[in-house]
């Protein structure tokens, strides 16, 4: 069977890249031997610590440097002195070795359970998530979560992260996500603004309108749905919802607010919406995390929960 040029370019590649990596890769014995001697100073420590004859340990050190093609030691006499060029690689080697240490040891001792470190963003993971959490830690007793705020995307493999709730579109490069759901906004004002009465689509051209950082352009997309153009009259730019919420109540501006954000105040009326509006979808939430991430336990396990939510998340 023939494949397609442009398949059999990208399959070449891969495996080139696999051979590279291979070729780099040193058996786990000789790295241990190497660690255990860089550490210890002494080959015959190291043999006790490993069970290997002196005579083993070296030579296993030997094929290292030798793939290497670089002296890891000094021999002086009967002792052997790491080399600055050794000592950096031991420290790295150590680090993986520990590594893959506790990776075996987290395994073993909560296999379906583990690590979460999950990006959130302010408003929803305090308003929406936070509540949530302790129905989903008691069903997952053996995973631990470690929450922090990201409000634009990152790199995933550059931050600790395991997984993110991400605003905007299904564009993250490199992840996998699972939608949760569209932010539906609706625009909110203090009545003080309106001295006692309605809020009117006119009244809402003649106040300053606060938007958020992350939703640039979203007054300009909520009026073009209301039949309105140039209806803007551009106020404060937050980076959060609960400051702009905060701004709002006291008076700043009007702004656009998902519903679940302000229903409280709606309800006892610090705040006040346009009678008869529809909400407007303008972006959407999704949980994302790297494709190699897949099958993490707590990544499964966070993705299983929070999907049962989908519903509940639409209305």
């Amino acid at each position: 069977m023939r494949f397609p040029s442009t398949f059999r370019h990208v399959f070449i590649t891969v495996w080139n890249d696999m051979l590279i990596s291979r070729r780099f890769l040193p058996p786990l014995p000789w790295l241990s031997a190497f660690e255990s001697v860089a550490r210890l100073g002494s080959v015959t420590e190291a043999a006790a610590e490993l069970d290997l004859t002196q005579g083993a340990v070296s030579r296993q050190i030997q094929k290292l440097e030798e793939l290497l093609e670089l002296q890891l030691f000094h021999r002086e006499r009967r002792k052997l002195v790491v080399t600055p060029a050794g000592r950096t690689y031991a420290s790295q080697i150590q680090a993986s070795i520990s590594a893959i240490a506790n990776a075996t040891l987290a395994l073993k001792s909560n296999p379906d359970g583990g690590l979460l470190e999950l990006a959130i963003l302010p408003a929803f993971g305090t308003h929406w998530l936070a509540p949530r959490l302790p129905a989903f830690l008691a069903k997952h007793p053996g995973v631990t979560i470690n929450l922090a705020t990201r409000i634009v995307p990152f790199d995933f493999g550059h931050a600790n992260f395991h997984a993110a709730i991400h605003y905007g579109k299904d564009d993250w490069p490199g992840t996998h996500s699972l939608k949760l759901m569209e932010e539906e906004v609706l625009p909110v004002i203090s009545p003080d603004l309106c001295e006692g009465g309605d809020l009117t689509l006119q009244r809402l051209t003649q106040v300053p309108q606060m938007q958020l950082a992350t939703r640039a352009g979203g007054w300009k997309l909520w009026f073009e749905r209301q039949g309105l153009e140039d209806a803007l009259a551009p106020g404060i730019e937050f980076d959060q919802f609960a400051t702009m919420l905060k701004a709002a109540v006291f008076g700043a501006g009007a702004a656009l607010m998902p519903r679940y954000l302000v229903e409280n105040e709606l309800a006892d009326g610090s705040l006040i919406t346009l009678k008869g509006a529809e909400m407007t979808g303008i972006g959407a939430y999704y949980l994302v995390w790297p494709e190699s991430l897949d099958d993490h336990p707590p990544v499964v396990a966070f993705r299983h929960w929070i999907s049962s939510f989908i519903d509940e998340l639409a209305h």
